[in-house]
């Protein structure tokens, strides 16, 4: 049996599009598996949360974006302080005491978000990835309990960094 130069040309390409075809799967795999976070999911985690300290209030902070800016992280802070980081299916909270605060993710540029924590009060801050100028941030804002108790049941803890 013999093979025309078409014949084996056409096979060629079809064997390259399946190498291409299987290492763009895999490629994608990876960044999906480098970008996950693992942890004990918000509904499990609920009901051992401590209690609030008398004159303190609580703030979530949560990401649930996992294919916009996926790769992408960035360290959150409260008032200055460092306390976790924006990871894509990940959720912390900080007990922080009654008065002005001030959230904020940096990228390349700082966003901030300002708000006021009440005694007992929770506060939910989702963060998320958005692309300006072909640059990527991350952006915190604030959300209602309602939204928030819709998205965290999903998403895993990540733990906070202990404030210095």
């Amino acid at each position: 049996m013999t093979y025309t130069a078409g014949y084996v040309a056409l096979n060629f390409l079809r064997f390259v599009m399946k190498f291409v075809s299987l290492a763009a799967i895999a490629a994608m795999a990876l960044v999906a598996g480098c970008t996950s976070v693992s942890g004990t999911r918000f509904a499990q985690q609920e009901a051992a949360m401590p209690k609030l300290s008398s004159g303190q209030g609580r703030v979530y902070f949560y990401r649930v974006d996992a294919f916009t800016g996926g790769g992408m992280s960035a360290p959150l802070k409260l008032d200055g302080v460092v306390v976790g980081d924006s990871l894509p299916g990940g959720y912390f909270f900080v007990d922080a005491a009654a008065g002005k605060h001030e959230a904020s993710a940096t990228t390349r540029v700082t966003r901030k978000l300002n708000f006021v924590l009440e005694p007992g009060e929770t506060k939910y801050v989702r963060t998320r990835a958005q692309f300006e100028e072909k640059v990527g941030r991350i952006v915190p804002e604030l959300v209602s309990a309602e939204e928030a108790r819709r998205e965290l049941p999903a998403l895993n803890f990540t733990g906070a960094a202990k404030p210095d």
